[in-house]
Order: structure tokens, then C-alpha cells, then sequence
């Protein structure tokens, strides 16, 4: 069945009755309201499922615009003219439980295609409103309703909408709308000063599922588990999809009470359920976080903050588990100033804010600056110079190093155009070791000229390699093409070996500072480095010296054989803007 089918499946729905009530034949009042419901595009009519008669008002046949209605006089006749693939919706609408009907008739409301005129005919849409009522044995008896012709374009209107307001796997609401859906009851709650709650769901170990049974099993595992939380929402209730396996439930008029009874309902129809998928039968359970509105979260961003803090709480926990949310101004100082800090890194970025700052690499040979690091810097609107220590962490950890490192490439290239005796490093995160873009960029700005990319150091920390080693060497590889050069950034403070370094082909090390800052008053720190430049030596490395501090340090390096010195000893790092070439 397509996705445009899908969202036009029938669904039942309360309303008022469309035609009269009374169970048997038409009514005098009924027939009386022909000549209401009888329009040019509408006709009524009254359905015997027992004998399959299929009476139709006197428009019916100028409806359908055929020549009478001989040919659509029963309900056999009726459905086989229905487009295929809508059938099988139609006929269930008459599978309710009978035990659960409404007095007054069991309402529908659906759409379908139908070809009047013969099956080979150009099909027309309609829309399908009535009731049915069972017999006394249990079977649908009777139905009366009023067929509607309906443009091809309210159609598609409506499936768009439909698929704008809807989550394609579920049948929920989207992200989008369940925000929206959101902000309107923090408004109401605001107004009525009431209280609502809202629940983040997890469906536990779908990764698992997805690697072990295949994606098309995790997306059956995920429709079941929403269907069965669907099945347990109190009237009125809202749930939506907010991500690929989260799921947002709001709560009208609920407390904490209220909150922790329905996450425990929720946990329950899950954990008890059986899914049976395409590959395999599997059970599933959920994890689900909540905060209450007003009380803890006055805004959309911080319901959705505080519920997202409350599930990670509750995912910690073995197999299932609810967390409400609790205030912690320590945490939350940390968090507000973490997403300021953010907005301040993305408005930098996209206002052209960033600066280079040089640091020099002394050769310990000539005492000369051959090499300069390059040194982010973050200019505030007030002109204030933040460090990249200040924000590059919680950058990284929220996925944008990519884009500061794409744009510290770019303006070390222009410096290197500027200053042809120049040679620079550029530090790259092990996200951007995995970008094509930022090698991409590489490739565009140089042209794949020599003389700029001889000239370019490329800085890899030793725990990036740690990470992925495959992936590291393709990139190192790659660069290696190109023309640069290769540093790995921080070593000692991993486990990385020299035979990994070897494989990876690398052209320099830069020992962690870690071991230079105290070097001249712990003999061990002394003993590391001879060893280092010894192995370094041996596979044909270049070493560098970080936080170099004092000129004692700086003598015991060159004697050891460091080859190139760094840190506030030879100065502190100058902006870009203020170099001046070699002396």
C-alpha cells in the first residue's frame, strides 16, 4: 500500500448522525432530508447488509453520472467498482466489536477511489460518511450514509497535509507538530494556571534490534510500541514522534502524581506485548523521562531540555525505568552557560568573528620560528578575544568542529597566499578526519598547488587515531597526496605505538605538554622524553616540545635532541592580522 493510500485509510469518528437514526427502513424524516442532503454532488443511501440491498436516493445516478442505478443496487456490486487497494480499508470498517457499539450506530468516515461507470472507466474520489448498526446476532445489519464526490485536488490537499502534520512510520504527529502542539498547552496552562506533563519515550536496545534483525525490523518493533501506547492515552491526550526512537507524550491537566501512574501504564502495555515482525517475534520495553508544566519548564526549549535530562536519567537504568525531572541550579547553570556559549561559537562563525593566532615551533638548531600553529580565537560583539579552550569542547561535543575546522582551514590557506615563506599547522578533530568536506575544501582552495600544501602541517591528536585507525590512515593518506604534512598532536597521552605511527606514516610528533611543564624537576618526565626522541629517531620523525616555559627546560630538549621548541618561553601567540612576514 503507497504512503498517499495509507494516509487516506478510513478511520472511525464520533460526530453527529448523518441520517436519521432509526434502525429498518427510511423514515419519513429521512426521506424528507433527500432533498437537503441530495445536491448535485452528493447522494444518500441506505445499505440492508443482511440481504446486500443498496438503496440510493433518486440523485444517485446524475451523482455518478451514469445511466441508472442498476449497476451499483447492492453492496457487491458497489465494492467491486472500489479502486483494489481500498477495499480491504472499507470492509473493515464493519469488523468493529459489536459488544462496543454506540447506541446510536457506529460512525464512519472514509475516502477511496471508485470507477461508477465500469471498472475501466476514469475513477472519480469520494467521501464515505454514515453509521452501521449490528442485529441481534452480532452482525452488521444496516447502514445509512451519504456519498460525496470530491475533487482530485482536495485530495491531494489533504494528503499533503496529512504528510505535513504526520510522522510517516507512525501515523503520529511530527516533530514539528508535536512542538507546535506543545507550545499551545504551556499557553493554556499559562492562562488557566494549570498544570500538564510531558513524557520523553525511548524504545530500550533498538540499536541492537537494527544491527542484529535489520532496520525494516526496528521500524516494525517502533510502530508496534507506539500502536500500544496510542492504545493506553487518555481522550485527548497527545503523542508524537520527536525522534528516530523518541516520543513525545503530552499530558493534559496532570501532576506529578498523574505523570509517574501513566508512565507506569505506558511501561507496562509495552513490556507485556508481543511483537510479532516481519523477521523475528521480540519483545521491547521503554525508558521515559518527564517534567511537569508549568512547575519545571516554563518555555518549549525547556520542556523538551528537561524531559530529554530526565530520560538519559532514566535510560541508565536497567531494562525500563521512568525519571521526573528535578530542578539542579548547579547543572542548570553549567547548561545555560554551555548554550550560550554555543550561540556565541554559531554567531562567531556565520558573522566571520573567528581569528587566527599564531604560535611559533623554534627550531632548536637556529633558534628561529619555522613553523607556526595556528591558534583559533573568537571575537565577541564587545571586540573581547575568547580562546579556543574556552569553547572548542562543548563544540566538539555538539557536532561543530566540523564547521571550525573548515573555517580555520580556510583562513590559514589565504595567510599561506599572503606569506609565501610561511609554513603553518592546522588541528583537526577526528568528526573532520571524516568529512569529505573539509577535504573537499582542501582540494578547492589549493588546487592541488605544491606550494601551498608543502607548506601546510596538518595536526592529529593521538586519541583520534585511537578511535579508528582505518578510518585515520584513508584520511592521512589522502593529505599525504596532496602534499602535506602529518603531526600527531598530544602524544604520550594515549596508547598509541610507534607501529602505529609508522603504518600510518606520519611526519611529526608533538609530545603532550603534559610531560615538558615540570620536566627539569621530575626525573621521569626526563627519562620519557630521551626515549621518545630516541624511537623518534629511529622511524624517522621529527619531534616537537610543547609548553616549553623556561630556558632551562629549552636547553634540556635541544640537548635530548628535540627538533623543534613551543610555548610562552619564545612568546605569546600573535594574531594573524599582526604578522609581519620573517624577520
Amino acid at each position: 500500500m503507497s504512503k498517499t493510500e495509507q494516509s487516506l485509510k478510513p478511520s472511525l469518528v464520533d460526530g453527529e448522525p448523518v441520517v436519521d437514526t432509526v434502525i429498518g427502513k427510511p423514515t419519513a424524516s429521512a426521506e424528507r432530508s433527500h432533498g437537503l442532503l441530495a445536491t448535485a454532488e452528493e447522494a444518500e443511501y441506505s445499505w440492508d447488509l443482511v440481504s446486500d440491498s443498496l438503496i440510493w436516493a433518486d440523485n444517485a445516478a446524475a451523482v455518478f453520472r451514469i445511466a441508472n442505478t442498476s449497476g451499483i443496487d447492492s453492496g457487491e456490486k458497489y465494492a467491486s467498482l472500489i479502486a483494489p487497494e481500498h477495499c480491504e480499508e472499507r470492509a473493515q470498517v464493519f469488523q468493529k466489536d459489536t459488544d462496543k457499539l454506540p447506541a446510536g450506530g457506529a460512525p464512519y468516515h472514509l475516502q477511496y477511489r471508485i470507477a461508477p461507470q465500469g471498472r475501466r472507466s476514469t475513477p472519480v474520489w469520494v467521501e464515505d460518511r454514515g453509521r452501521w448498526w449490528a442485529g441481534e446476532d452480532g452482525k452488521p445489519k444496516c447502514a445509512r450514509g451519504v456519498v460525496r464526490i470530491v475533487a482530485d485536488s482536495y485530495i491531494e490537499e489533504q494528503r499533503l497535509l496529512y504528510r505535513n502534520d504526520h510522522d510517516e512510520l507512525t501515523g503520529q504527529l511530527n516533530r514539528s507538530r508535536l512542538t507546535d502542539a506543545l507550545n499551545a498547552v504551556i499557553l493554556r496552562c499559562s492562562r488557566s494556571r494549570s498544570q500538564a506533563g510531558l513524557l520523553m519515550v525511548a524504545v530500550n536496545n533498538l540499536a541492537i534490534v537494527n544491527e542484529t534483525f535489520g532496520h525494516h525490523v526496528g521500524d516494525e518493533v517502533i510502530s508496534a510500541v507506539v500502536g500500544a501506547i496510542r492504545s493506553k492515552l487518555r481522550r485527548g491526550d497527545t503523542l508524537g514522534r520527536y525522534s528516530a526512537n523518541k516520543f513525545g507524550i503530552i499530558l493534559y491537566d496532570c501532576g506529578p502524581g498523574a505523570m509517574q501512574v501513566a508512565a507506569d501504564r505506558f511501561m507496562r502495555v509495552v513490556r507485556d506485548l508481543t511483537i510479532r515482525t516481519s523477521g523475528i517475534q521480540v519483545q521491547a520495553t521503554v525508558s521515559i523521562g518527564g517534567v511537569v508544566l508549568l512547575d519545571h519548564a516554563q518555555t518549549v526549549h525547556q520542556a523538551l531540555s528537561s524531559a530529554l535530562q530526565a530520560l538519559d536519567k532514566a535510560k541508565q537504568r536497567r531494562l525500563e525505568g521512568f525519571v521526573a525531572y528535578e530542578p539542579n541550579s548547579a547543572s542548570d547553570r553549567i547548561r545555560q552557560r554551555n548554550i550560550a556559549m554555543i550561540d556565541e561559537v554559531i554567531s562567531a562563525l556565520e558573522a566571520g568573528r573567528m581569528r587566527l593566532a599564531l604560535q611559533p615551533m623554534v627550531s632548536a638548531r637556529s633558534g628561529r620560528p619555522e613553523i607556526y600553529e595556528c591558534l583559533l580565537r573568537m571575537e565577541r560583539t564587545d571586540g573581547e578575544l575568547v580562546s579556543a579552550g574556552h569553547f572548542i569542547e562543548i563544540a566538539e561535543q555538539l557536532g561543530l568542529s566540523r564547521l571550525i575546522d573548515k573555517r580555520t582551514l580556510e583562513m590559514a590557506l589565504a595567510l599561506l597566499k599572503r606569506h609565501p615563506e610561511l609554513t603553518l599547522s592546522v588541528n583537526v578533530s577526528s568528526l573532520t578526519a571524516n568529512d569529505p568536506e573539509w577535504l573537499a575544501t582542501l582540494k578547492r582552495l589549493t588546487a592541488d598547488d605544491p606550494a601551498l600544501t608543502q607548506r601546510l602541517i596538518v595536526e592529529i591528536t593521538e586519541t583520534s587515531v585511537i578511535v579508528d585507525m582505518d578510518m585515520m590512515k584513508s584520511f592521512v593518506d589522502t593529505l599525504r597526496e596532496l602534499g602535506c604534512r602529518i603531526a600527531i598532536d598530544d602524544f604520550g597521552a594515549g596508547y598509541t605505538s610507534f607501529k602505529n605511527l609508522k603504518a600510518l606514516q606520519v611526519d611529526m610528533v608533538k609530545i603532550d605538554g603534559a610531560f615538558v611543564k615540570d620536566l627539569m624537576a621530575d626525573q621521569a618526565d626526563q627519562a620519557f622524553i630521551r626515549t621518545m626522541v630516541e624511537l623518534a629517531r629511529n622511524f624517522k620523525l621529527e619531534t616537537v616540545a610543547e609548553w616549553v616555559g623556561d630556558e632551562e627546560a629549552a636547553r634540556f630538549l635541544s640537548r635530548a635532541g628535540i627538533d623543534y621548541l613551543q610555548g610562552y618561553h619564545f612568546g605569546q601567540p600573535i594574531l594573524a592580522d599582526q604578522y609581519e612576514g620573517a624577520a
